[in-house]
């Protein structure tokens, strides 16, 4: 399968990722290296493969230990600080108005593209 430009494009545009137009040749070429292999594997063999869980999962431990303290209090370097969480503005690409720190926010705040259903 052949990665196209527009596709390296569209990919960018999803992850929020700006692409420089020169850069364009070699990533559609590396993504369609990448489709290259992945099509390879779904040649192999699985069918004597029996799936399940794995036999030994890794271990939990206990967290422990007291907490880290900060250097410097939350307030000196956080502007707005609730129940010990810092509260930061809405980013601009998220949409709906976000918080500019000028009044504590209320915490029922949506973004615009979830309006009720």
């Amino acid at each position: 399968m052949s990665v196209t430009f527009d596709d390296v494009r569209h990919i960018a545009a999803l992850a929020r990722v700006g692409v420089d137009e020169r850069k364009l040749p070699a990533l559609a070429n590396e993504l369609s290296g990448i489709l290259a292999h992945m099509a390879v594997l779904t040649r192999v063999d699985t069918s004597s493969v029996e799936i399940g869980p794995p036999a030994v999962a890794t271990p939990w431990r206990a967290d422990s230990g007291p907490p880290i303290p900060l250097m410097h209090p939350l307030p000196s370097f956080a502007p707005i600080v609730r129940d010990g969480f810092l509260l930061v503005p809405r980013l601009a690409t998220h949409g709906g108005g976000g918080h500019t720190g000028d009044s504590e926010p209320s915490g029922n705040e949506r973004p615009e593209d979830e309006g009720s259903a």
